[in-house]
């Protein structure tokens, strides 16, 4: 540790480059993140302490709160490390993130409350890096309220798991949670949103190159969906022909009669039949367009 008169605090310190110091200034530290996690717990109480009486804005402002992000950067570590199996997020952005939390800590903290700074600091700089897998590691936009029920969901099937000997039902973990089965069955679904699968990935337990994969079981596109969109549209305005147009319709594109041969069963010539059917395919396709 590089620290000039730690011990007597009356005494005219070093300074930093640019940095004026008084008899009652804090004690001179080169490097903060190389103080011993045991000294920098009686340190940090030193310079919280005198945080608290400096001016933001400060040179010696911010050099006491530099200096106390510094020394407590191995609390970041030591969280950081309870994440480094999640897979998924470069562990420096874990740091990072973590070390967001820190100085949120140090800006807040109150030594009135006489709790441990690190005590104070952990959940902080823990519940900022939790904050940035739950935004930035799912697959799909999931709802905040259903990101929290799926880690609630996760330790809850880890206990009942443990104390049952199998998997618990939903409707167990529903009474472990206090909720519905509603509820507990839209965390599930939601839980599947974390993880995007490639659909190149084996369908099923066999993952070697000829097993079968999800894109093999994707369908094409329907050639008659679009006939049934339009069919379903028309029933409507079919039912809106009078008799003879209805008929000729039947016998024309439903018993695929020709023109003539729709004339001979209504007693009506090929010319009037066609005039009739042209008619009425046009009623039929300006009742599409407006539909």
């Amino acid at each position: 540790m590089v620290v000039s008169s730690v011990n007597t605090l009356g005494a005219t310190a070093p300074a930093r480059a640019g940095t004026r110091q008084t008899a009652d200034e804090l004690p001179w530290i080169e490097d903060g993140s190389k103080v011993a996690p045991k000294d920098a717990r009686v340190m940090s109480r030193l310079f919280l302490d005198r945080l608290r009486e400096l001016e933001e804005g400060t040179q010696e402002y911010q050099y006491a709160r530099n200096t106390l992000i510094e020394m407590n950067l191995s609390l970041v570590a030591f969280a950081a490390r309870r994440f480094r199996n999640r897979g998924s997020g470069d562990m420096e952005d874990v740091i990072q993130v973590g070390t967001i939390g820190l100085i949120k800590a140090i800006d807040r903290f109150d030594l009135t409350r006489e709790v441990e700074f690190t005590s104070f600091a952990i959940p902080y700089i823990v519940g900022e890096i939790k904050r940035f897998f739950r935004d930035t590691t799912w697959a799909v936009h999931v709802p905040r309220r259903l990101q929290e029920l799926r880690v609630d969901l996760a330790k809850s099937k880890e206990t009942l798991a443990t104390e049952l000997g199998r998997t618990p039902t939903v409707k167990e973990l529903a009474t472990h949670l206090e909720l519905t089965e509603d509820e507990v069955v839209e965390g599930l679904i939601a839980a599947n949103g974390y993880v995007a699968g490639s659909i190149d990935t084996p369908g099923g337990d066999d993952e070697t190159d000829g097993a079968p994969k999800y894109t093999d079981t994707l369908g094409d596109a329907d050639p008659a969906l679009e006939l049934f969109e339009d069919l379903h549209t028309l029933a409507p305005l079919l039912q809106r022909l009078d008799e003879r147009e209805r008929t000729i319709i039947e016998m024309r594109f439903g018993q695929e009669l020709t023109q003539a041969e729709i004339g001979r069963e209504l007693n009506l010539s090929q010319m009037h039949i066609s005039r009739l059917l042209n008619r009425t395919l046009k009623k039929l396709r300006i009742g599409l367009l407006h539909t």
